[in-house]
């Protein structure tokens, strides 16, 4: 679902959620599911987009929305595959603690590059998906495949705090 760079500006109200993954991957297709879950289900005005991850697309998709919400699978360790984290960025994650998405370039980028060229959306709130298993072939494991729904609710509880889209 491409979205235009016209349609955009910077105070439009535009909600957008994004799903990010490799449906070829195994679990790397969880932030796909989630979003694809999600289709008939979000107020009338929110945008579903699904990439593979690529920052200047991340950046592109999210520029000028007021909320955006990135949906991804996570390494982490110690993992527990399955289990769904929600946080609020508004800059690169650091420490040991943080998770590293399933792609070569992750979301730390994005967000660091948004930051220097200013387009950052007003929020960006991330749902990640623990990977248990990211070798090629189609499907969800059967962990993140149950954790799909439990994210899936947590999008839309953020896009209802958020109110209606403009």
């Amino acid at each position: 679902m491409p979205v235009t760079p016209a349609s955009r500006s910077p105070a439009d109200g535009r909600v957008v959620v994004i799903g990010v993954g490799n449906e070829f991957r195994r679990d790397d297709g969880a932030g796909l599911a989630v979003v694809t879950s999600l289709r008939g289900r979000v107020p009338p005005g929110v945008e579903l987009a699904l990439t593979g991850g690529e920052p200047t697309r991340l950046i592109e998709t999210w520029t000028g929305a007021a909320l955006a919400i990135v949906v991804d699978a996570v390494r982490a360790d110690p993992p527990r595959p399955g289990r769904v984290h929600r946080f609020v960025l508004d800059r690169p994650l650091a420490g040991t603690t943080r998770t590293a998405s399933s792609h070569g370039f992750g979301l730390d980028d994005a967000v660091r590059l948004a930051l220097a060229l200013d387009r950052m959306p007003g929020l960006l709130v991330v749902h990640a998906i623990e990977a248990a298993d990211l070798s090629q072939g189609q499907g969800l494991t059967p962990l993140v495949a149950a954790a799909v729904g439990e994210a899936a609710r947590g999008v839309l509880s953020d896009i209802c705090d958020a109110g209606p889209p403009a």
